[in-house]
Order: structure tokens, then sequence, then C-alpha cells
């Protein structure tokens, strides 16, 4: 179960945006890093293979998904029917930790990997611990009934976002996939179609 568990604020920065989710450290300092990241004058002209593998580390880290698996899930969206590129932020917004994380059950992607991780969170009233468990229509995600009173859920929960295809019950803390997002509602500042050139290549 790899991850990232470099400096998150530091990537953030690379990128110019918080990815990682609300950054005060970012905020600061949302220049780049390194020595010269304020003054920098001279920013060298970014080629289109650049600005497709920037995109693309983008978005591995900010779902935290390492290159084997998101490379899968790259084969995996080719082979469905419609876009790639849209196919491919579906199935990553169908993942276990995401979910979590939408239904506002956790402050960021990381802490929902860490709930499913722990086994505080259900799957269709079974425990799942898998965060890439791919989360279908219908389908039902809940905290356990001993975790319901974690400060950090009920800290998160009260200032969650609410999405369309998410249906929530906060009384109860389960929520229900309503449906496959379409990209218009996905919020993530991503190009999608400059991944799929690159792997086209």
């Amino acid at each position: 179960m790899a991850r990232y568990t470099g400096p998150s604020t530091k990537i953030a920065r690379k990128f110019g945006e918080a990815i990682f989710g609300s950054d005060k450290y970012f905020e600061k300092r949302n220049y780049p890093p390194g020595q010269h990241g304020p003054a920098r004058k001279r920013a060298r002209k970014s080629t289109d293979y650049g600005s497709q593998l920037k995109e693309k580390q983008k978005v591995k880290y900010m779902y935290g998904v390492l290159e084997r698996q998101f490379r899968n899930t790259y084969n995996k969206a080719s082979r469905m029917a419609g876009q790639k590129g849209e196919n491919l932020l579906i199935l990553l917004e169908s993942r276990l930790d995401n979910i979590v994380y939408r239904l506002g059950l956790a402050p960021t992607r990381a802490a929902a990997r860490q709930l499913v991780l722990h086994c505080h969170i259900t799957l269709n009233g079974s425990v799942c611990n898998i965060p890439s468990a791919q989360v279908k229509q219908g389908d039902m995600v809940a905290v356990r009934q001993r975790s319901k009173s974690m400060e950090v859920i009920q800290n998160s929960v009260a200032s969650a976002t609410r999405y369309s295809w998410l249906e929530f019950d906060a009384k109860a803390l389960e929520g229900k996939f309503l449906n496959v997002p379409v990209r218009a509602e996905i919020p993530e500042n991503i190009n999608e179609q400059l991944i799929v050139d690159l792997y086209s290549k």
C-alpha cells in the first residue's frame, strides 16, 4: 500500500495550487519552492511534453495514487465507452477514499485514506479497508458504529461541502453514491486531455 509521504506544501507550491486541500502554509508562500522561488524572472518555457507530464503528476498527487496504479486506472478508462479523460476522472472519483472525502467524513483525501485503512468505514454494511475499492451506483458508505464519535469525523462533517451525485445523512453518518458524476460536477482544476495526449504517444 505505497503512497506519497513527503512534504505536501512543497508539492502544492510546485503546481501553484493547494492540491492537497486547505493549506495555511501554501497561502503564506504561494510561489515555487527553492532559493529563487519568489524572484524567478526567467521561468523556463514548458514544452508540450512537460505540460502533459506536470498535469499527470498533479492528478496523481491530488488523488494519492502512484504511477503503476494510475496507469492501470487509465488503461481501464481507455476500455470504457466515452471519452478517456472523463472516464479516468470518474474512476478516480469513484474510489472509496475519495467518496469518504467527498461525503465530508474527512478533511482531506489523505485523512480519508487513513480512516479506510484503520477500518472506520463500511461499504454496503461491511468493513472495507481498501482505499482504492471502486464504489458503484447505489452503494452505501458509512462510518462504523464504534467510530462515529471520533472528533476528526464530527469536525469534518460540520464544515463539509455537499455534492449532487452523493446523498448524505449527517445524523447517521452514512451516504449513498447516487450516480456517476459528469465532468462539470467535478470541481478539481484538471485538464484531463493533457493526460490522454501523454499516454497516447
